[in-house]
């Protein structure tokens, strides 16, 4: 199934351009071990092939991901093995030597919200909702996002997204910086589009150049993935993770 949980598409209406797209609306685009490795594949993909000039993600009306798929995460932890999954696909994120710009609609939670910061462009519907309860999941924010964060919207928005736990309207995502523009629900995915066509369209190695001056070196990015992955791990696998899990399951059943 993990094949029509992530699509990876090449539309001929945007030459160039790579699409990322979640697509599991029944479970509100929660991301599983199996899709993240299909997105590793697909962003090592883009990489390697000059044709792939600029990579667009994208999820389903009305959610961009929920996050982390519960019972992956459960599972993980109680395995006690292994580098997961996310870990291998964020790697992959952030050495992406392509554009890459995305489009929110309805729900980016966790990983929904911290992707974003890895994209040089986001567009956001005005319904959208930007939200990381990692703390409230006993777990520590992840994907680099200790370091951007702040270094985008400053610490106090960054303490109240990631540690707070606090909730970004698609208004207040783009004041503090993760969202360049708020659009209407329908227009996402085509000024999505339209944006990477427009990147996959400049000449590419001007715009390597460009991308590599303002991004800057991407080493202390790396670095703080593996910090935050050290946290994260123990966490995962801790009692009051396990306990703050099955909290959520309980709820949600």
């Amino acid at each position: 199934m993990t094949e029509t949980h992530v699509l990876v598409e090449h539309p001929q209406a945007q030459p160039g351009v790579m699409v990322i797209r979640l697509n599991r609306p029944d479970k509100k685009n929660a991301i599983t071990t199996a899709m993240y490795d299909r997105m590793t594949a697909a962003l090592h993909e883009a990489n390697n092939h000059p044709a792939v000039r600029a990579v667009a993600f994208l999820g389903t009306d009305g959610c961009f991901s929920a996050g982390n798929d519960m019972a992956d995460f459960l599972a993980f932890a109680m395995s006690g093995e292994g580098r997961p999954a996310a870990a291998v696909f964020l790697q992959a994120l952030a050495t992406c030597d392509k554009p890459m710009v995305s489009g929110v609609d309805g729900l980016a939670i966790g990983i929904g919200t911290t992707l974003n910061l890895h994209c040089d462009m986001t567009i956001a519907s005005d319904g959208s909702l930007f939200r990381t309860p990692f703390v409230d999941l006993a777990l520590v924010p992840e994907a680099a996002s200790s370091l951007l964060a702040p270094r985008i919207m400053g610490h106090q928005r960054a303490f109240a997204m990631l540690v707070a736990g606090e909730g970004f309207s698609a208004e207040e995502a783009r004041e503090a910086g993760i969202v360049w523009k708020v659009v209407a629900p329908g227009e996402v995915e085509a000024q999505t589009l339209a944006l990477a066509a427009s990147l996959a369209a400049k000449p590419p190695h001007a715009l390597r150049i460009a991308r590599n001056l303002i991004r800057g070196n991407g080493d202390d990015v790396l670095a703080r993935m593996d910090e935050e992955l050290v946290h994260f791990t123990a966490q995962l696998r801790s009692a009051e993770a396990r306990a703050a899990f099955e909290a959520f399951m309980t709820r949600k059943g």
